[in-house]
Parts: C-alpha cells; sequence; structure tokens
C-alpha cells in the first residue's frame, strides 16, 4: 500500500468527518439557513417521539469509536517502543562489529607483512570485511522492523570467490 493510501486508511473516519462538515457548512451558507436553530427546533418537534431509544445505540457506537482509537494508539506506541530498542540494538551491534573491523586490520597489516603470504586469501579477507561492512550499512537502512526485512538486508550479494591454492607457511623466527 502507497504512503498516500495509508494516510488515507489510518485518518479515514477523520476525513469523513471533515467532508461531511463541509458540505454541510457550504449547504447552510449557500441556502442561508441557521442550522443549530434548525436543530433545536427539531429537537422540540421530536419531543413526543421515544427520542430517547436513540441514545443507547449512539453510546454503543461512540464506546466502540473509542475502544478502536485507544486501539490504534496501543499499536502506535508498540511499534514506536519497536523501533526505538531496534535502534539502539543496532548501534550498539554496529559500534562492537566496527570495533571488530578496525582490529582485523591488525591481522591484515601482518598478513601483508609477511612474506610468502597468498595474495588470494588477502583478497578474500577484503571481499569478507567489505562484505560486512555493506551488511551493517544495509542494516542501519531498515525502515520496516519485521523478520523478512531484516533477513533480506543482510542476504549475500554476491558469492565470495573460493581460495584456489592455500600456501603452506613456515613459521616466522623472532
Amino acid at each position: 500500500m502507497s504512503a498516500p493510501f495509508r494516510l488515507i486508511d489510518r485518518y479515514k473516519f477523520s476525513l469523513i468527518g471533515l467532508i461531511i462538515a463541509i458540505i454541510l457548512f457550504t449547504f447552510a451558507a449557500l441556502n442561508n439557513i441557521d442550522l443549530f436553530q434548525g436543530f433545536l427546533g427539531y429537537l422540540n418537534q421530536i419531543k413526543g417521539h421515544e427520542i430517547h431509544e436513540l441514545i443507547i445505540p449512539v453510546l454503543v457506537f461512540s464506546i466502540f469509536i473509542i475502544l478502536n482509537l485507544s486501539k490504534r494508539k496501543k499499536k502506535y506506541k508498540i511499534e514506536h517502543e519497536k523501533l526505538v530498542i531496534y535502534k539502539a540494538m543496532l548501534m550498539s551491534s554496529h559500534h562492537v562489529l566496527n570495533n571488530f573491523l578496525n582490529q582485523m586490520h591488525i591481522f591484515k597489516i601482518t598478513a601483508e607483512n609477511t612474506p610468502d603470504f597468498d595474495p588470494e586469501v588477502l583478497e578474500l579477507y577484503n571481499h569478507i570485511i567489505e562484505d560486512a561492512s555493506k551488511q551493517i550499512e544495509s542494516l542501519s537502512k531498515i525502515t520496516s522492523i519485521d523478520e523478512k526485512t531484516i533477513f533480506q538486508s543482510v542476504a549475500p550479494k554476491t558469492k565470495p570467490k573460493p581460495v584456489t591454492s592455500v600456501k603452506k607457511m613456515e613459521p616466522i623466527e623472532a
């Protein structure tokens, strides 16, 4: 559902009320009618009728409107709380993973300075680090917090190139 339709769906009763109010006001203004005086006159006319029978249905309807509004408010609060918790968890995880990635650069520097270190392994390392960084960034951009969206945001976009050969390295003597 697109954004304008979600907005209309969210506020449909308010929009219906606004449209009815505008139509009534326009009708009364164009026909020079005093709606309030007309309403009071109508109430005087139906005094003898059983108008009190309408009170209960109107109250029941009002109760359901109030229940609907409170349910929507509660749902909004829950969704907002989920968003706040998700963002806090994401920021904390982001911090931990960035620290880890930065510390892994020490291993990369050591590998680059080690003679006869397999360059394919370094290339694989770079690819893994780049992919992890992209996944962290992708998680940060999620707008809908649900299981499917989260899994889709971290799904592998490309497969890492397999290492074809691993050379056996001799230990470095200090």
